[in-house]
């Protein structure tokens, strides 16, 4: 939020500097972010003087320019070559002097220097009103008053004041602050000087010459107020207005919007001005219009309104989004001539949910969603009204319409000071209490020597308990008087290990790198799916039977997934989700986080150097195996898989404990999930991953020096010898030098003897001490063939 440092004090005396109150609103919870200067004519006109022509001549060698003799006020005159039309001698003018920079209103700026023009010396620039930023003027130079001195600053002349701009911090909670009057409060509590009041005393109903019939159909505006005025000129704002907008960031439109926008963001209480005569049947409704209306904005986007937006309409169409934005058919334009002024307060609720839905964010949504204070809106039509017949003329021409059916009634409160005590953790003398109370505003109702009875202010729309009157004194008596206890008994939370949270991220962000997207599916499912209704966790009230039980298995909520991708021709799928699965046991409900994986279709699309190559089983093992080498679990026990749901596939055992289950999925369980495809799937049991990863130990270890060599064994086996048998086998005939076992061959065919099949096999030998000889190796790879020959059955061919 934009606070103006000149702005502000129309509501304070104070003499402290911009860098003062930016300390003090940061102490008071009014936090600065930034303080910067501000210049209302960029350059602020430095090194520009009032200087007065005191010749004129005929350039000698152009027809267009003219050499004059200018007094500055210095020992000497300077010559000046003008192109200017109406310079003549004898004029009081701007100059710009050598060494300054110009900033021009359409242009880059740039530096004055002595040169010659046509053969003649230039020793300035005598300025236009466009050419230093002043005004869209160009028909020639500036010529002022006679009486101007000669050698005046022109920033003095034209009574330039810098001013500071605060960007303030606002938190949701403080409504109250969204304003120049908001801020001024608080700083006024702070300092304990009075606010300067408003005079509206010069309010007056002019004639009834334009009344309209308002209505407020809907109790989303529980106060709504208006009032008319006839007769406005709309034109140009004055230079001060302007000035002031300008500042905070706002673009001057006209007269009358922009009186507007000085009174919300002078009080926070949004106004909006329409065109009377464009209101039919001058009259002004505020209801919800039908779902799917049609209603274009003020940007020129035709919007389509839900039943829920509060609508202000004429007789025949509506007019204004309500708190958040108005339509083009009835906003101030310079035909303008009469006016229907509106200040309201709305639900902050119903333009919160309004706002968001459109996608529009407005300096008047931002503080009806906020909840701006109701006790504001006739005030500020006043000051309003009166500000617009300052600038553009008009009668007020209707009593105030004010429709307040049920006024909100300040918050009552009570507060004791041993509260305050308990709380702030401090003895603040309780006059010292009683008097920031009061200074913020809050009304004393009853005071005894323990207890005070309050009223607190409707503007204060986020204090409403002790606690939270106990924050605003704490606020204004100082976070930094509070002295922190020599001795303070706190503990720390451990954080956990491992950091659940790190190990999920560690493996999303590595599956994500490889290609998978994740998913995110609902844990509520039918129970068709179920594979056990007996343990199923069913819903009382289901919204519907396809979401009458929590899911038992991650397996279908992902092959809704890849099935709802593959009928929309994206057949190619990588899947994972975290989730969890939900059972009762015994009387109790039972919760399991999973970690699922789903491919189908092709590993990469077709190209004129590649065929497509479909997904395999291998695919998935490989993405498995890289999970739990990445986690450090392992060696891991594999056999066949025993779930149902799969068609075949393997399962890692961790001891007695299912670690994760892979494979192909069952034909029967795709035709239940609509599939039509293969689909590969893993589940994996992130529970015990978890309980895995405390064990892990991350340790450093250095690149061996020495060499590794590589030794190959072909051999028969019977069918049933897999590869995890021998490379087990392997290992626990060689542990500390072994380092890999691979297969790299496999065979199976009529020239082999019946019920055998053939495995090559790759074994690394390595020593971190020494370099392996010859005799080493040999004495290795004859004790594998031993414990091969021996556990297997195995043939060394």
């Amino acid at each position: 939020m934009k606070i103006s440092y000149n702005w502000l004090k129309q509501h304070i005396d104070t003499d402290l500097s911009p860098e003062d109150i930016s300390k003090i609103l940061t102490a008071i919870g009014l936090e600065v972010e930034s303080l910067e200067q501000v210049q209302a004519v960029p350059g602020g006109l430095a090194g520009l003087v009032v200087a007065q022509v005191k010749e004129c001549v005929q350039h000698p060698n152009a027809d267009r320019l003219r050499v004059t003799k200018v007094d500055v006020g210095a020992a000497e005159d300077l010559q000046v070559v003008c192109g200017a039309p109406n310079v003549a001698a004898g004029q009081k003018v701007i100059l710009a002097t050598v060494g300054c920079t110009v900033y021009p209103l359409n242009g880059e700026p740039f530096k004055i220097s002595k040169s010659k023009i046509r053969g003649e010396v230039s020793e300035g620039m005598i300025c236009a009103e466009d050419e230093i930023g002043l005004g869209e003027g160009h028909a020639g130079i500036m010529v002022l008053p006679n009486e101007v001195p000669v050698g005046t600053l022109a920033k003095d002349y034209f009574q330039l004041n810098d001013d500071y701009l605060f960007e303030i911090g606002l938190t949701p909670n403080r409504a109250d602050a969204a304003s120049h009057l908001g801020v001024a409060r608080d700083l006024a509590a702070y300092l304990q000087i009075p606010l300067k009041a408003d005079d509206l005393s010069e309010f007056k109903v002019d004639n009834h010459d334009l009344t309209f019939k308002v209505s407020v159909q809907d109790d989303a505006a529980p106060r709504y107020s208006g009032l008319t005025i006839s007769g406005v000129k709309v034109a140009e704002s004055p230079k001060w207005l302007k000035e002031k907008l300008s500042v905070i960031g706002l673009r001057a439109i006209n007269n009358v919007v922009d009186a507007t926008n000085y009174i919300l963001h002078d009080l926070g209480q949004p106004l909006h001005a329409f065109d009377a005569d464009k209101v039919a049947g001058k009259e002004i409704i505020v209801k919800k219009c039908a779902a799917g209306t049609k209603f274009t904005t003020l940007d020129g986007v035709e919007r389509r309104l839900s039943a829920d937006d509060l609508m202000i309409c004429d007789t025949q169409h509506p007019m204004c989004i309500a708190g958040v934005f108005g339509g083009t058919d009835s906003g101030v334009s310079e035909n303008t001539q009469n006016i229907f002024l509106e200040s309201a307060y709305f639900d902050a609720v119903s333009v919160r949910k309004t706002a968001k839905r459109l996608g529009l964010k407005t300096d008047s949504s931002f503080r009806f969603e906020r909840g701006t204070d109701p006790e504001m809106t006739v005030p500020a039509l006043k000051k309003a009204a009166l500000l617009i017949q300052e600038l553009a003329g008009g009668k007020i021409s209707s009593e105030i319409f004010d429709h307040y059916p049920k006024p909100v009634a300040p918050f009552e409160v009570e507060l004791s000071f041993e509260q305050v005590q308990n709380l702030i953790g401090k003895a603040i003398p309780a006059e010292e209490i009683t008097k920031i109370i009061a200074a913020l505003g809050i009304t004393i109702v009853n005071k005894n020597a323990t207890t005070l009875h309050l009223q607190v202010p409707t503007y204060k729309v986020d204090v409403t308990r002790p606690v939270d009157v106990i924050e605003e004194v704490l606020r204004i008596y100082g976070y930094d008087n509070i002295e922190i206890p020599q001795k303070v008994n706190a503990s720390l939370n451990v954080s956990p290990k491992p950091d659940k949270e790190a190990i999920q991220n560690t493996i999303a962000d590595q599956l994500s790198a490889n290609g998978f997207f994740e998913i995110l599916s609902n844990s509520l499912t039918k129970s068709a799916y179920s594979t056990n209704l007996d343990e199923a966790v069913k819903i009382l009230n289901p919204l519907s039977s396809d979401l009458d039980v929590m899911r038992q298995s991650m397996l279908y909520s992902g092959l809704e997934a890849v099935a709802f991708n593959q009928n929309r021709k994206t057949a190619d799928v990588k899947f994972y989700e975290f989730g969890k699965t939900y059972r009762t046991a015994e009387g109790k409900y039972r919760e399991s986080n999973h970690l699922s994986l789903f491919l189908s279709g092709k590993t990469e699309a077709e190209q004129w150097n590649q065929q497509a190559k479909a997904f395999s089983f291998y695919n998935l093992k490989a993405t498995v195996d890289s999970i739990f080498k990445r986690l450090g679990i392992g060696p891991l026990v594999s056999e066949d898989v025993e779930d149902e749901s799969f068609e075949y596939g393997i399962q890692y055992r961790k001891g007695n404990k299912l670690l994760a289950s892979f494979g192909a999925v069952a034909k029967t369980a795709l035709k239940f999930a609509d599939v039509n495809k293969t689909v590969f799937y893993a589940d994996i049991n992130w529970d015990l991953v978890l309980t895995l990863a405390k064990s892990n130990k991350i340790t450093y270890k250095e690149v061996s020096k020495f060499p590794a060599v590589r030794r190959d064994l072909s051999m028969l086996v019977n069918q049933e010898v897999r590869f995890e048998d021998l490379k087990r086998i392997a290992n626990k005939a060689e542990k500390n030098l072994l380092k890999e076992v691979n297969v790299f061959d496999v065979y199976q065919g009529d020239k082999l003897p019946e019920g055998k099949k053939s495995y090559a096999l790759s074994f690394k030998l390595q020593d971190e001490q020494r370099t392996l000889e010859d005799k080493q190796i040999d004495a290795i790879m004859q004790k594998l063939i031993a414990n091969f020959s021996k556990e297997a059955g195995a043939e060394i061919r």
